[in-house]
């Protein structure tokens, strides 16, 4: 039952208030067919909006089968207008964006009804008015009084108690007007229609009770109602019926993403616009982020090569590389600070000193066995970071060709340089032998099977299984160079040091010579010997002493013809994308083959012999050296007999700082003349006068021990046996497979310091060479610089283009206005509205972010070609798969928050105002 209780209704605009009702009191049945009739501006349609909910009574109440409405919120008003209103308007008011049956099912997806249900409902409406052959129509499709139908049905569809019909007639033809009326007055007879209109015939014919309202005020009721007992009984049963439908209404994200669908539709070419305006930032930032993904995968590629290249090494003697070029960085600029600098003034730094110091500092000794333990103990840490772990011993690889018929060839270590004493220019040419002895042939494979995979290809025969097995190498246009063709013995080794470097060394020009070709099958037939350092000496029967019987031909020869047989098995070149080519031109062996020298050379009888005598050298007969500085005056000794390479120079720094020279210009060499070191009787004379302090005689004497120790020693002569241990590395190379992998081992190893020296042995501390980590270890930040950099550049634009979705989402809203008011008007909340349009942003949102990252693809494919075949850089634009996606996230939230701003004012927005929106 409802009723209303003097209900008053005031408009303010300024200062102006205008009573559209002036304390209205109706008491109506629950099923009556009443119409309101009065001239225009007599407040019959507002008196419509209060009783739907639409408006705000000023004072009074509307009592709603039983509960007072003073109290409602505008949840409570919702759910009113969804659950107990149906209205029909005379413009219709269906959402034409939407199917006849979409409008129907409107105001169940409100209530929480299943789509099977809905659909099921809906069609059942639209049956019972005469429309189920036309439910997948539009609005424009249909005529005005199937229009008019639709929305009866959609008034019905959620069963209210009250229908409330604003002019159904108004605009439809005679004979449609009087179907409608008749519609209506079938409905009537199971519940309450109020209807107002301007047309007293149709209100006498079908309503059996007419209200007449004049300024504001009910003037007449045709049939006036005071409820008794029993209608206070059934409006208990209503209030119960009531409460059963529900306290909540709410519309899925589904139905407004729907709702946001369908309207999109009907403005494609906009939409489409609109979202490719907002694709343009995500474009920049994907296409930014697919540049850097591939530039770095292309770094992280030539880090692994480099890394594989130079690896980072552990050595009995090295030099922190990086503590030293980080002193040369900052040569002289510490003792400069807090000077008053004058232009007309020429200052001399320390930079010379600074470097010699660095040098001395930090050189150290490094004890590989107890290393190597902490290796083992903690191999699986190691092995997380590093692709391959190689020791390396001290035993030699004597490695000969196996056909002695035309006489005995070494190929490892290689003795092509051994001839090249004469020519023109001596020191130039021993200086090129020297650095052409250290480009080894022979060369140890990387251990890690996926590593080696991924660098190389085979291209014919295999990779070796066996530690007797090794592989040519050969560079990506399937050659190697001439001194690997001679190092491997494929021409005559005594050819190369006569002709090529005797031409060399008189300075004539070498003649181009003729493309060597060697089938597969001639580099799958070489085989190779390896023989024991050991084994070169044999024993003198008299003396009992060892000689190195390397000189004797016969005896070499008869030695390889014994020795281990060694097969190339297959031939490797690099893998395309390899970037520098790695270890190309030369014979790669396993590291199980230097594991078979290392133990059979161990096992040889001058080897065993020393070992078990560790007082007397099995060579020469004569005790070991024990000599200390305590054991001789050092002007006794001959000081020509120094090495050098064991002084410690800094007491000598002295005597430069009193010399007027430019610092800048002194290296090693001559500094050590400027000592008189090059002229030994000069020297000798300084110390036979007196002139050297007792710090620089000191270094002299200790100078004198270690040489004598080193030419004379235990370990001096083990180590020309080729003898070393499997625990007693001389070198220790990691190949970690990218720079964070480095940084990583370089944690382990500075635990390992740390540990050491916490335990009190410092001396067991190490310290590793890492050239390319001093060189590039800023790459992979400077790249990450740039990309932010552009990313916030580009992001400008992304940012413009969320605030130009937020214009467009407005205007959206201006252009939906009555729907607005519609959806209000079936019991749709704020927060439903709100929904709707940010269901609208997010499909723009969506749209553009998959435009966008549609876009970036495409793009790749020029953006490569540009990048591989102009630029000539292997190097692919990939954006990532988490790049792309994350992308897509923040375009759908920046649009989001950029159409909040207007899903509020439609929130926001009157229902009876947008509903007179034309």
């Amino acid at each position: 039952m409802l009723v209303l209780k003097n209900i008053v209704k005031d408009y303010v605009t300024g200062d102006t208030t205008v009573r559209a009702l002036k304390g209205v009191s109706i008491n109506f049945r629950e099923n009556e067919f009443v119409s309101i009739l009065g001239p225009s501006g007599c407040g019959k349609t507002t008196m419509l909006n209060i009783i739907g909910g639409l408006d705000r009574y000023t004072s009074g109440d509307l009592v709603i089968n039983g509960k007072s409405t003073k109290r409602f919120t505008d949840s409570d008003w919702d759910v009113y207008r969804n659950h107990s209103i149906g209205f029909i308007f005379q413009s219709y008011n269906l959402i034409p964006h939407q199917t006849v049956l979409s409008n129907v099912e409107l105001a169940l997806t409100l209530s929480g009804v299943s789509k099977k249900e809905r659909r099921k409902r809906a069609q059942e409406a639209l049956k019972q008015v005469g429309l189920e052959n036309q439910m997948f129509k539009k609005p424009s499709q249909m005529s005005g009084g199937q229009m008019q139908r639709v929305a009866i049905a959609r008034a019905l569809i959620n069963d209210p108690d009250i229908l409330l019909a604003d002019e159904p007639t108004g605009a439809l033809d005679t004979e449609t007007s009087v179907q409608i009326m008749e519609l209506l007055k079938e409905i009537s007879k199971d519940k309450l229609i109020i209807m107002v209109t301007h047309n007293p015939e149709l209100a006498t014919e079908y309503s059996n009770r007419i209200i007449k309202c004049l300024d504001g005020e009910v003037i007449g009721d045709s049939n006036p109602f005071e409820p008794g007992e029993e209608d206070y009984e059934a409006e208990k049963e209503f209030a119960e019926k009531e409460a059963q439908k529900g306290t909540k209404t709410s519309m899925s994200f589904a139905s407004a993403f729907s709702l946001s669908i369908n309207n999109l539709k009907t403005k494609k070419a906009r939409t489409f616009l609109t979202s490719f305006a907002g694709s343009i930032g995500i474009i920049g930032i994907a296409l930014v982020l697919a540049l850097s993904n591939g530039i770095q995968g292309y770094i992280d590629k030539v880090q692994e090569d480099m890394l594989l290249s130079y690896p980072m090494s552990v050595e009995k003697q090295s030099m922190d590389i990086g503590s030293i070029m980080s002193s040369a960085t900052g040569l002289g600029m510490e003792a400069m600070e807090g000077i008053d600098v004058k232009e007309e003034k020429v200052y001399v730094n320390e930079a010379f000193m600074e470097m010699v110091n660095a040098f001395i500092s930090q050189s150290t000794s490094n004890n590989l066995q107890n290393f190597k333990k902490y290796i083992h103990d903690n191999q699986s840490e190691f092995d997380k970071y590093c692709n391959d772990i190689q020791f390396k011993y001290s035993t030699d690889l004597n490695i000969y060709k196996s056909d002695t018929e035309n006489g005995v060839v070494q190929v490892n270590p290689s003795t092509m340089m051994d001839s090249m004493s004469m020519g023109a220019d001596m020191e130039a040419m021993t200086s090129m032998a020297g650095s052409m002895a250290q480009m080894s042939v022979w060369m140890e494979l990387i251990g890690d099977e996926r590593l080696m995979e991924s660098q190389y290809d085979v291209i014919a025969g295999k990779l070796p299984e066996n530690y007797n097995e090794v592989v040519l190498i050969v560079d990506a246009n399937h050659q190697i160079n001439e001194l690997v063709v001679y190092g491997l013995g494929l021409k005559n080794q005594e050819e190369f040091s006569k002709n090529i470097m005797s031409a060399l060394a008189s300075g004539e020009k070498l003649e181009n010579a003729d493309i060597t070709e060697y089938s597969y099958d001639q580099i799958l037939d070489m085989e190779f010997k390896l023989v024991n350092t050991g084994d070169y000496f044999v024993k003198d029967k008299e003396t009992g002493l060892w000689k190195d019987n390397r000189e004797n031909d016969y005896y070499v020869k008869k030695l390889v013809d014994e020795g281990l047989t060694i097969k190339v098995v297959g031939i490797l070149k690099p893998d395309e994308d390899n970037t520098l080519s790695i270890g190309t031109g030369g014979i790669g062996y396993m590291t199980e083959l230097m594991d078979y020298a290392v133990q059979k050379n161990m096992e040889t009888t001058i080897v065993q012999e020393q070992l078990n005598d560790t007082t007397t050298d099995v060579i020469t007969g004569m005790e070991f050296s024990n000599l200390t500085v305590n054991d001789f005056d050092l002007k006794d000794i001959d000081l020509s007999k120094i090495n050098f390479d064991y002084l410690d120079i800094t007491p000598f720094l002295s005597m430069v700082e009193q010399m007027e020279v430019d610092m800048s210009q002194i290296d090693m060499t001559n500094m050590m003349s400027m000592f008189g070191f090059d002229d030994m009787s000069n020297l000798q004379k300084k110390l036979m006068e007196g002139f050297l302090t007792a710090d620089q005689v000191m270094a002299l004497k200790q100078a004198y021990v270690d040489t004598m120790a080193a030419s004379n020693s235990l370990s001096a002569t083990l180590e020309m046996l080729g003898y070393s241990t499997e625990d007693s590395p001389s070198a220790i190379y990691f190949y970690p497979s990218s720079f964070e992998d480095k940084e990583k081992l370089n944690e382990l190893i500075d635990y390992y310091n740390t540990k050491v020296s916490e335990e009190g042995h410092e001396e067991y501390s190490i310290k590793c060479t890492d050239l390319i980590g001093v060189l590039m270890s800023s790459i992979t930040t400077i790249i990450d610089i740039v990309t932010y950099v552009l990313v916030a550049f580009v992001a400008i634009s992304l940012v413009v283009s969320s605030i130009m979705i937020g214009i467009i989402t407005y205007i959206s809203v201006l252009e939906r206005t009555k729907e607005i008011g519609i959806l209000r008007s079936i019991g749709a909340s704020k927060k439903d509205i709100a929904r709707v349009f940010n269901a609208e942003t997010t499909v723009i949102g969506l749209g553009a972010g998959l435009i966008g990252i549609g876009t970036t693809l495409l793009l790749q494919i020029p953006i490569n070609l540009v990048l591989n075949e102009v630029l000539n850089i292997p190097a692919s634009a990939s954006l990532p798969f988490v790049g792309g996606f994350a992308l897509v996230i923040i375009s759908v939230t920046l649009t989001l928050v950029a159409g909040l701003f207007p899903s509020r004012i439609a929130a926001k927005k009157d229902p009876v105002e947008a509903l007179r929106t034309e």
